[in-house]
């Protein structure tokens, strides 16, 4: 099995455990999936987003800068479709960092590995802002 074949049976599972996991194990074994690939550096940029690709297109590609890793931290949470998740948003701070706000911002990802960040803990301001209604349609 290639690579891209090994991450696409991972991610499956990823979402198949994290279905019936409680709120906040399911989001740091989402973080935490997506904070073990490797870092690159830019490849998606938010003026993109008509471009951006969908999420077998991203494991594929297997290039995850900053805001790829958080584009894919959405996909998985909106693939799961657990009504206890919701309102998610793609954010960029003003230190260029890129996380993702879940249930309004009581739940920060993307931050580090088994660190689940919100608002009140969160040091920087927010740059840009993205529902992910944006990125909905990629998943059809």
């Amino acid at each position: 099995m290639g690579e891209y074949e090994h991450r696409l049976v991972e991610w499956n599972q990823l979402r198949l455990e994290n279905q019936n996991n409680s709120l906040e194990e399911a989001l740091l074994s989402v973080n935490d999936w997506w904070q073990m690939l490797p870092i690159d550096l830019h490849y998606l940029h938010w003026d993109d987003v008509k471009r951006w690709p969908d999420p077998w297109d991203l494991l594929g590609d297997g290039i995850f800068c900053g805001l790829a890793k958080s584009l894919g931290i959405v996909y998985t949470l909106l693939l799961i479709n657990r009504p206890d998740i919701n309102d998610i948003q793609l954010v960029q701070t003003d230190q260029s960092d890129n996380l993702v706000l879940v249930n309004q911002g009581k739940y920060i990802l993307n931050w580090a590995p088994r660190e689940l960040l919100n608002k009140t803990t969160l040091q920087s301001n927010i740059a840009r802002i993205m529902d992910s209604s944006a990125v909905h349609s990629k998943l059809n």
